[in-house]
């Protein structure tokens, strides 16, 4: 007969119930067209299983109203659940996705990040967005996430809040993190959010109109570019040198302004004071409103990090700040901190979207800083990095000693420049091949003339002793392309 397998490659179901579900398809498929199933004694000689097993998936069956059992007749199936192959319906045409999908305008041209989902499979991955797993505070992360489901925490950790976020994580925001960075904050002025990304969709969502122009920085954060796009920002280049973003006259006609004063976007440049006092001063006297991205001011390795634009600022900067530099970028974990009007705003959007961020995740990771465990481990990962962005620098002087190079004294990765005709692009075709991968840096540039000579070198995810190999290899390539070979 021949009309299904009863062996799944030895998925856990018992074996009457895969019987039954074999017959089930047949059913809906039309394959019994004189409605008569085989008595149990056949079906079981055909499959090789027990009469009782036939059984079994008979009376399951019947009881879903799939097969009627007749008196001295057997089992047929029932004429309402039969699919005759004459009078099945023809198969309707699909709706035209395309035609509905039709992305809002303005953004379609904007290049995005790409890496491969293969990128731990490289033996030089000079990626971001990785951190060194070996800093991750496992053990004390662990003993949180238990911790909160204690009697006392499940209020916060396990039952619906609505829209409100957990407290003592909004407290630990206020008096440990914000604090630091110079910035005196209320709950009233304190949103948690799924990253900081979602921070800055919301801000986007809130407060942009279709035309507001809106001045990012180039090169830039090119999901930055894409929210504000997606939210209908004209968007302004804002151009940026070795002290930051410049403050000049492109802000005197725009509504926002969104910018990485502490480390650039990728270049790691830190915004100088008197420009930080110019801008804050232009956003009160010319209702701008500043989104300040702080996503990794703890990971400084020379000297202090300036206090943010927030401090100065605190009606005019709307601050957007991050866990995921430090602990891990797939817990997104962020905030948002700036006016009490503006987050009640943004606490009632995001309630119709995600309601609110994990409770249990927010109530450990509150417990994780009031225990003192998230500044250690802060500590941690910041000698960690440290000592990789020592080696890349070497790198790149010993083997790159002709190349523009932007160290500074902090972040997660260095920006370096080739020679003006150096394509990038080619450059990290041909070094993926030998198992170095780089992010070319034209990505990041979004107003013509768009240099292809730019490179973003991360070291979270590398192996310090192989960093010295890998720029290497980079710089062999280079030379190789540079002599046409």
């Amino acid at each position: 007969m021949g009309l299904f397998p009863v062996s799944d490659g030895g998925v856990e179901e018992p074996l009457y119930r895969r019987v039954r579900r074999g017959l089930e398809e047949a059913i809906l498929a039309g394959r019994f067209e004189d409605g008569r199933l085989p008595s149990s004694r056949e079906l079981a000689v055909e499959l090789g299983v027990s009469r009782n097993t036939v059984n079994q998936a008979y009376q399951e069956l019947v009881t879903d109203g799939f097969v009627i059992a007749q008196a001295r007749s057997g089992y047929v199936v029932n004429d309402e659940m039969a699919v005759r192959p004459a009078a099945r319906p023809a198969v309707p045409a699909a709706p035209r996705w395309l035609d509905r999908l039709a992305p809002p305008p303005g953004f379609a041209e904007l290049p995005h990040i790409r890496k491969p989902v293969d990128w731990d499979g490289y033996r030089y991955p000079f990626v971001t967005g990785h951190l060194p797993p070996e800093t991750f505070p496992e053990l004390a992360w662990l003993r949180c996430l238990k911790e909160a489901l204690r009697p006392e925490h499940r209020r916060h950790s396990l039952q619906d809040g609505i829209d409100a976020d957990d407290p003592l994580l909004v407290e630990m925001i206020c008096k440990q993190i914000l604090a630091g960075r110079g910035v005196a904050a209320t709950p009233d002025r304190v949103l948690v959010t799924i990253g900081s990304q979602q921070a800055l969709h919301l801000v986007a969502t809130a407060l942009v109109r279709t035309g507001t122009r809106v001045l990012v920085e180039n090169p830039g954060y090119p999901d930055a570019r894409h929210i504000l796009a997606r939210a209908g920002a004209r968007l302004v280049a804002g151009e940026v040198d070795d002290s930051g973003l410049i403050v000049d006259e492109r802000l005197l006609d725009v509504g926002m302004v969104v910018t990485t004063p502490t480390h650039h976007y990728p270049s790691n440049v830190t915004m100088n004071g008197r420009r930080r006092q110019r801008l804050v001063a232009l956003a009160h006297e010319r209702n701008i409103v500043v989104v300040e991205d702080d996503y990794d001011s703890e990971l400084r390795f020379v000297g202090r990090a300036s206090p943010a634009l927030a401090s100065l600022g605190p009606e005019a900067v709307v601050y957007l700040g991050s866990f995921s530099k430090f602990l891990a970028p797939g817990l997104r974990l962020g905030f948002v901190h700036g006016p009490p009007a503006l987050i009640e705003h943004l606490r009632d959007l995001r309630r119709y979207t995600v309601r609110h961020p994990s409770g249990h995740q927010q109530r450990a990771l509150g417990l994780l800083i009031a225990s003192g465990e998230y500044r250690r481990g802060v500590r941690h990962l910041r000698d960690a990095l440290r000592l990789r962005w020592e080696e890349v620098v070497g790198a790149v002087r010993r083997h790159l000693p002709d190349w523009a190079m932007r160290p500074r004294a902090g972040g997660v990765s260095v920006w370096i420049g080739g020679p003006y005709g150096l394509d990038t692009r080619e450059l990290a075709a041909r070094v993926a091949s030998r198992g170095v991968l780089i992010e070319p840096g034209d990505t990041f540039f979004f107003a013509p003339p768009v240099p292809r000579h730019w490179i973003k070198l991360g070291f979270g995810a590398i192996d310090p002793a192989r960093i010295d190999a890998g720029i290497a290899l980079l710089a062999e390539e280079a030379d190789r392309m540079a002599s046409g070979t």
